[in-house]
């Protein structure tokens, strides 16, 4: 039997563009999979690995223009949006390359042997080594940041594993185009094209989660293709890592004494979060507890005249267009829900955006209304109105792991006036991230940066957006009482390297 192809298609007419590829299939998965299997000790010099980063970088800045075009046929994210992302994304790959460099991520630990401890203390040599082959599932909202070159692919790679990328089926041409620019950095310094290998098809992502050769995965999507995937992670022979981002509610708390010092300030804001990029950021504030009363009469007011004010846009496929469409009618239906800007469709091709509004007390408990706590993929949020602060803590005490938990307080309660730093800290155990005074939307590739959350916001505690990413592909080894011949040389007393590291205790920079 034939192959299925791929198809490139325009989300702005649900048309096909052009075939791009064919599914994969299990003996090409095998095949991609040996070769980045094959390519491992290619990536093991670490000067080779941080210019090939940053030869990943100039050889997309070189091919902006096409790529850009490209993404934008099959995404409809907008020319403006796309260069920023790929500045975004070559800035990662650069930024990973200066952590190749540095060799702080090699965590190097070296103490000398201490026959006065008690048990005596033999020489003990620690740092990390790559897993091996990654399997990277693309994501749909972020051609480029999340999908062929993003973090998942970056971090792998300046960990000195190689990569097999699943490629999302709402940008196929654009992941071949990608792969091809890769490559050809790839050639630039003398690695085989196996570095970076490249599958399309549900079976093929399946296959590729049970590959014997592959060490680790990292996914960014849906809760239901996440948690399959993970599972299927656990239940191979051998179980591997999965690093996977599946789904988030992103709460935001308004204080009262905050709705009534800047309620129009707050109402805007969220709005123009909300709504960013139609909706389709995996940290969109989904849920905003507002008190119910005059103050929260007013940002509802100012939520409104925002919203209104936004046109409808185009999704990334017309599969999630559905989805949003019959998600919000179903929300909306729910006795007691308000639509002040009713979501919905727009035209044939787009969505119109909007907000709910509920009262917090019907979240509380268990029921129907736990629809409303869930995630919502498009331009909507849902409005709480708390009538008092245990309403308001119910529902917090409800939610699942998110990746942002936001607060808005007064001035007052920004310097620790109040109930800020309780609501801070009751914040913290819902996600990874938790803001005050500001949106979550918009995630700084920063050294301090973490992406992540509880789950089933992620699978793990670790990131995929900042340089500890990296430790993800990376698994520690010690080697005790080794002759210094036999040492890896980041490992040597005489640090030829200049690696930072703790030696005998003291950390040495």
């Amino acid at each position: 039997m034939a192959a299925a192809p791929v198809w490139s298609v325009d989300p702005r007419t649900g048309k096909q563009r052009e075939q791009v590829a064919v599914e994969a299939t299990a003996q090409e998965v095998d095949a991609a999979v040996r070769a980045a299997h094959e390519a491992r000790d290619a990536l093991a010099d670490r000067d080779v690995r941080a210019a090939f980063l940053r030869s990943c970088a100039d050889e997309l800045e070189a091919a902006k223009d096409v790529l850009v075009e490209t993404a934008d046929a099959e995404t409809a994210l907008g020319p403006v949006r796309l260069n920023g992302e790929l500045a975004r994304t070559c800035y990662q790959l650069r930024a990973f390359a200066g952590i190749v460099e540095e060799g702080a991520f090699l965590d190097v630990v070296i103490d000398h042997p201490d026959d006065t401890a008690t048990p005596p203390i033999p020489d003990l040599r620690r740092y990390k080594v790559p897993l091996g082959v990654v399997a990277v599932y693309s994501a749909s909202n972020f051609p480029f940041a999340f999908s062929v070159p993003g973090g998942d692919t970056a971090s792998a790679l300046a960990a000195g594993c190689p990569v097999v990328v699943k490629a999302h089926p709402d940008h196929p041409a654009l992941s071949e185009l990608v792969a091809k620019v890769l490559r050809r950095a790839a050639a630039r310094h003398g690695l085989p094209d196996g570095v970076l290998g490249l599958v399309h098809g549900f079976e093929a992502g399946v296959e590729l989660i049970k590959h014997p050769l592959v060490a680790a995965a990292g996914f960014t999507g849906s809760v239901r293709g996440g948690r399959a995937l993970f599972d299927a992670a656990a239940a191979r022979p051998v179980p591997i890592p999965f690093h996977g981002e599946l789904g988030s509610l992103n709460p935001v708390v308004v204080t009262e004494a905050a709705a009534a010092e800047r309620a129009e300030e707050i109402g805007a804001g969220l709005a123009g979060s909300m709504t960013l990029g139609v909706g389709q950021f995996c940290v969109k504030p989904g849920l905003v507890l507002v008190p119910a009363g005059a103050a929260g009469d007013g940002l509802v007011k100012s939520l409104t005249d925002a919203v209104s004010n936004v046109e409808s846009g185009v999704l990334l496929d017309h599969r999630m267009r559905d989805n949003f469409v019959a998600g919000v009618a179903e929300r909306a239906e729910l006795e007691g829900v308000q639509s002040p800007v009713t979501p919905g469709a727009g035209s044939e091709h787009t969505v119109s955006p909007g907000f709910l509004t509920v009262p917090a007390e019907k979240l509380t408990r268990e029921g129907e209304y736990d629809l409303l706590l869930e995630e919502c993929f498009g331009p909507v949020t849902v409005v709480a109105r708390y009538e008092d602060e245990a309403e308001m803590r119910g529902v917090l005490a409800r939610l699942p792991g998110n990746l942002t938990a936001t607060v808005q307080l007064s001035s007052d309660e920004a310097r620790g006036e109040g109930r800020g730093v309780e609501l801070v800290q009751e914040l913290t155990p819902l996600a990874g991230r938790v803001l005050v005074n500001g949106w979550p939307t918009g995630v700084a590739v920063a050294p301090a940066q973490h992406h992540g959350g509880p789950y089933p916001a992620t699978t793990s505690t670790s990131t995929s957006v900042g340089g500890t990413a990296i430790e993800r592909w990376l698994r520690p080894v010690v080697y005790q009482n080794a002759p210094e011949a036999l040492l890896p040389v980041e490992l040597r007393d005489e640090n030829p390297l200049g690696l930072p590291r703790r030696f005998n205790g003291r950390l040495e920079r």
